[in-house]
C-alpha cells in the first residue's frame, strides 16, 4: 500500500519559513522576556487567594507588565521640605527596599520554575535543518536534510513522539543523479507498573504548583513583617530624636543652674564646691547631648539605607507622627487570648505552608515506594519510508517497520531505592514533628506578643506617673534650693530623674505602638494595603459575661494610629 501525502511539499516550505523566522525572531530577546512575564504573572494571579492580602506591589522592577489598575500609586520622591511622613516612608520602602525587591524576585523565579514544570507535559515541537557538501576523488555531492516532529509526556507517564524527516542529495559530477526521500516515524512508551499513574508521573509538576502557592503565601507573610519592621524603625528614629530634644533641654537647664549658683557663690550664699558640682553636671549633660545627637544621626542614616536612599540624602521624619501617638494614648488591651491563638492557627500563612509540606512528604513516600517495584514498559514504534527516486510524498506503509514489545527492569538491585524509601519515611516523621513545633511556635508568638502589649500598656501608665512626679520634684527642689533647705546635689539628681522619665515615657509609647502592630501580625489579621500601609480586623474581645465576641468589621489603621 502506497499513500500520497500532499502536505509534505507544504511541510518543506513551512520548515524553510520557520528557519528564516527563527533566525530573525531569535534575536528578539524582549519577545522572550515579555512571554515569560506574561506567563509568570498569570500563574501568580491564578494562585493569589483574596485571603492572602492585596494583590499589589509584587511585580519586579524590570518587568514590562503594568501594575494593577487597583493599585495605589506609590510616591517615592522626597518632598521638597525633606520631611517624610510615615505613609511616605513605608511607600518608599515598599518600592525601593533591596530585600523587598529580592522577595518579589524570589516569587517571580518560583513561578518561572512552574512554567517549565508545566511545559514538560506540553506538546514539544522540534525542527532541525542541515546541509552538507562532500567531495572525493570520484565525485562531489550536495546534501540537505530536515526533520520536524513533537514529543509529549502524558499525565499517566506515557511518552509519545512522532517526526517526519526529509533527505535530499545531488551529485554534481559524473552522471547527474538526485535522490529525495522522506521518513515518517512514531514511538510510544507506556509504563505498566513502576512510574504509572497521574500521582507518580505528575509529582514534579504537583510539587512545582505547590511551591508557587507557598511562595505567594511567604511573600504576603513577609509584607506584613516588613511593614511592622519599617514602622518600628520609623518610630525608633523619632524616639532618638526625642531623646536629643530632652538632652538638649536638660543641658540648657544645667547651664542655667550653674549660672545661678555662680551668682549666689559670688554673693557668698553658696559654697564654691556646689558650683563645681553644677559645672561638672553641666559638662556631663553636654556630653550626653552630643552622644544622643550622634545616636540619632546613626539611626537616621540606617533608616535611609532601609529605604534604599543614599545616606547623604537630607531628610527628617515627621515629629507629628510621635505627637499623634501621644494624642491617641494607650488603652489596656482586652482581647481573648485563646480566641486569638485559634485565629492565628487558622490564618497564619507560614503555618499553612508548614501544614501543606506534611502532605508533600506523604506524597514523596508514595513515590519512593513506587520506585521499589518492577519497571515494566510497553514500547511501540513505527517507521515508514517514501517510495524510491524522488517520490518523497509517497509513503510505503506496506513496507514500513513496526514493532511492539515489553521492557522490564526486575527489582534485583534496589539498594538506592530502598534507602530513598526509608529516608522518605524518616523525613515524613521529621516534617510532622516540625509542623507540631511550628504550631507551638505560633502559639508562643501570640502569647508573647500579647504579653508585650499588656506590659507596654501597664508600663506606660507607670512611666506617665513617674514623669509627673519627676516634674514636681524638679520644681519643688528648685524652690527648696533657693530657700537653702536642700543642696545642689538634690537639684541635679532631680534633673537626672526628669531626663530619664522623659525618655522612658517616649520609649514605652513607641513600644506599645509596635507591640500592638506586632500582635495583629502574629495573630494573622494584619493586611497590607496597596499603598504599603496596613489595616486589620480587631481580634476577639471579651464581653461583659466573659464570653468571647468577634468584631467582624475591618478597621483601617490611621497613619498616626498605633
Amino acid at each position: 500500500m502506497v499513500c500520497r501525502f500532499r502536505f509534505v511539499p507544504i511541510l518543506i516550505w513551512i520548515i524553510c519559513v520557520t528557519v528564516v523566522l527563527g533566525c530573525i525572531g531569535g534575536c528578539s530577546t524582549d519577545h522572550y522576556k515579555a512571554g515569560a512575564d506574561k506567563e509568570v504573572y498569570q500563574i501568580i494571579a491564578g494562585k493569589w487567594h483574596k485571603g492572602f492580602g492585596s494583590k499589589s506591589n509584587y511585580i519586579i522592577t524590570d518587568s514590562n507588565v503594568p501594575s494593577s489598575p487597583n493599585d495605589i500609586k506609590i510616591e517615592t520622591a522626597i518632598p521638597a521640605s525633606g520631611v517624610l511622613s510615615l505613609a511616605r516612608a513605608v511607600a518608599i520602602a515598599t518600592a525601593q527596599n533591596r530585600d523587598y525587591q529580592r522577595q518579589k524576585e524570589d516569587l517571580y523565579l518560583t513561578a518561572l520554575d512552574l512554567t517549565l514544570a508545566r511545559h514538560q507535559f506540553a506538546r514539544q515541537w522540534f525542527g532541525t535543518v542541515d546541509a552538507s557538501y562532500t567531495r572525493d576523488a570520484a565525485d562531489e555531492q550536495v546534501g540537505y536534510g530536515a526533520e520536524t516532529g513533537f514529543n509529549q509526556l502524558l499525565a499517566d507517564g506515557a511518552q509519545i513522539g512522532a517526526s517526519i524527516a526529509i533527505d535530499w542529495a545531488r551529485f554534481l559530477t559524473g552522471d547527474p543523479d538526485m535522490s529525495l526521500a522522506s521518513v515518517l516515524s512514531a514511538n510510544i512508551t507506556q509504563p505498566l507498573l513502576r512510574g504509572r499513574g497521574r500521582k507518580i508521573a505528575r509529582e514534579n509538576l504537583t510539587q512545582a504548583e505547590r511551591n508557587a502557592l507557598y511562595q505567594i503565601r511567604s511573600f504576603n507573610r513577609y509584607r506584613k513583617t516588613f511593614v511592622v519592621l519599617v514602622v518600628d524603625a520609623y518610630y525608633r528614629v523619632l524616639q532618638y530624636k526625642d531623646r536629643v530634644t530632652n538632652a538638649e533641654n536638660n543641658y540648657n537647664s544645667r547651664v542655667l543652674s550653674r549660672e545661678r549658683l555662680e551668682m549666689e557663690a559670688e554673693a557668698g550664699r553658696k559654697p564654691n564646691y556646689e558650683v563645681d558640682q553644677a559645672r561638672q553636671s553641666e559638662l556631663g549633660a553636654r556630653d550626653s547631648y552630643l552622644q544622643a545627637l550622634q545616636s540619632y544621626e546613626q539611626q537616621l542614616d540606617e533608616f535611609k539605607i532601609m529605604l534604599s536612599l543614599p545616606t547623604r540624602t537630607e531628610i527628617e521624619l515627621d515629629q507629628n507622627e510621635l505627637k499623634a501617638l501621644e494624642t491617641v494614648g494607650v488603652v489596656k488591651p482586652d482581647y481573648d487570648l485563646d480566641a486569638a491563638i485559634k485565629t492565628a492557627l487558622a490564618h497564619r500563612l507560614d503555618l499553612a505552608n508548614s501544614a501543606d509540606t506534611v502532605e508533600d512528604m506523604e506524597r514523596k513516600v508514595v513515590v519512593a515506594a513506587d520506585n521499589l517495584g518492577v519497571e515494566l514498559n510497553l514500547i511501540g514504534s513505527a517507521g515508514v519510508n517514501s517510495a524510491p527516486k524522488t517520490k518523497l510524498e509517497r509513503l510505503q506503509f506496506q513496507n514500513g517497520t513496526y514493532s511492539i514489545g515489553l521492557e522490564a527492569d526486575l527489582p534485583l538491585d534496589r539498594k538506592a531505592e530502598r534507602n530513598a524509601y526509608r529516608e522518605a519515611l524518616i523525613a515524613l516523621e521529621q516534617r510532622r514533628r516540625e509542623f507540631q513545633g511550628d504550631v507551638d511556635e505560633v502559639e508562643l508568638d501570640v502569647r508573647q506578643a500579647y504579653r508585650q502589649l499588656v506590659e507596654a500598656a501597664e508600663r506606660y501608665e507607670t512611666q506617665k506617673t513617674s514623669l509627673e512626679v519627676a516634674k514636681t520634684r524638679v520644681e519643688s527642689t528648685t524652690f527648696l534650693l533657693q530657700a537653702g533647705r536642700v543642696t545642689t546635689r538634690d537639684l541635679l539628681e532631680s534633673q537626672d530623674a526628669l531626663l530619664s522619665a522623659q525618655n522612658d515615657v517616649t520609649a514605652v509609647l513607641v513600644d506599645y505602638a509596635i507591640a500592638k502592630l506586632s500582635f495583629f501580625r502574629d495573630v494573622g489579621i494584619l493586611q497590607v494595603r496597596p499603598d504599603g500601609m496596613w489595616e486589620h480586623s480587631y481580634p476577639v474581645k471579651k464581653t461583659d459575661v466573659g464570653e468571647p465576641s468577634v468584631e467582624s468589621e475591618s478597621q483601617s489603621e490611621p497613619i498616626s494610629n498605633s
